[in-house]
């Protein structure tokens, strides 16, 4: 039996991860504002003009969309998904949002009859259209389980964390350590260059070391390449931090090495790198040192 599934929002991550679904076999029902793209219909997806006419059309709808408010209008807005969900359906959001939120979405789904699972991802572009992304799921097992064959078809490493909710926090705190380590290795290769070592002899060096991370051998090279095209935007990472940071002060706890690399990324975006790749949180770190990586040491 053909599995038959929805999918909204199109943009750079979620068409690459319709499209594979589509190339596994899924019937596919697809919406998104600008309108299905022709090579996802040619492919054999079906376009529709609202989240509802989707969900009219699934059991499974998958969201990929950029923030919570907009998770809050596909799901609740006029024409939203809850205006035609039905029991035994099943609501996936694999966008990035609140993890607080996530659980009052969830709430109000699991009152129509239908399900959730929040699953956020971690690969970017190019982990999209190689079906590798980290899917990080939170929800029940038989609800995963059921799901878990279409992840297959998007990602490699899928993994159930615990309730509801608990997908997103993971995504948060991968967001978070990622920032961190970016403006660690920031600090080390501008400290070497100021110093006037060559930044990538240190970065290559270092690789074969307990300082060694996926980090700094990609970001660590765009900080010594200059090459800051994205990528992960500067201002997506900003929104991550922003749900972190906010959900820190719900809990009461202190973020303060998060907080230092949300403000290095509001300095980049005061001098127009919003759409900077993520690495270039390091040229923050320049100005304040007048130093350029890979200058000459002054």
């Amino acid at each position: 039996m053909t599995t038959k599934a929805g999918f909204i929002g199109l943009g750079i991550m979620g068409l690459p991860m319709a499209a594979n679904l589509v190339k596994n076999g899924v019937e596919l029902a697809a919406f998104t504002r600008s309108g299905v793209p022709d090579e996802l219909t040619k492919a054999g997806a079906t376009a529709c003009d609202s989240p509802a006419a989707v969900a009219g059309k699934a059991d499974i709808i998958f969201l990929m969309v950029p923030d919570t408010p907009d998770v809050e209008r596909v799901l609740f807005g006029e024409n939203g998904v809850a205006n035609s969900l039905r029991a035994g359906q099943i609501v996936v959001d694999m966008s990035s949002i609140s993890p607080i939120a996530t659980r009052e979405f969830a709430a109000k789904v699991r009152e129509r009859g239908a399900d959730y699972l929040d699953a956020p991802v971690s690969g970017g572009e190019v982990g999209a259209k190689a079906a590798s992304l980290t899917i990080m799921v939170g929800g029940a097992q038989a609800t995963f389980d059921k799901v878990k064959p279409l992840f297959e078809m998007m990602g490699k490493n899928i993994s159930l964390i615990g309730e509801v909710g608990a997908g997103q926090v993971c995504k948060v705190a991968n967001q978070v350590i990622v920032a961190a380590t970016i403006e660690a290795v920031g600090e080390a290769l501008l400290l070497a260059s100021k110093a006037g070592v060559d930044a990538e002899k240190v970065r290559t060096a270092l690789m074969g070391g307990f300082a060694s991370s996926r980090i700094l051998e990609v970001h660590g090279e765009r900080m010594t390449k200059r090459t800051f095209n994205p990528g992960f935007r500067i201002e997506l990472h900003q929104k991550d931090l922003n749900l972190a940071l906010s959900t820190a002060q719900s809990l009461g706890v202190s973020l303060p090495n998060t907080a230092t690399c949300q403000a290095l990324f509001n300095a980049c975006t005061a001098h127009g790198g919003k759409a900077w790749d993520h690495s270039g949180m390091v040229r923050a770190l320049e100005f304040l040192a007048n130093h350029e990586i890979g200058q000459d040491a002054k």
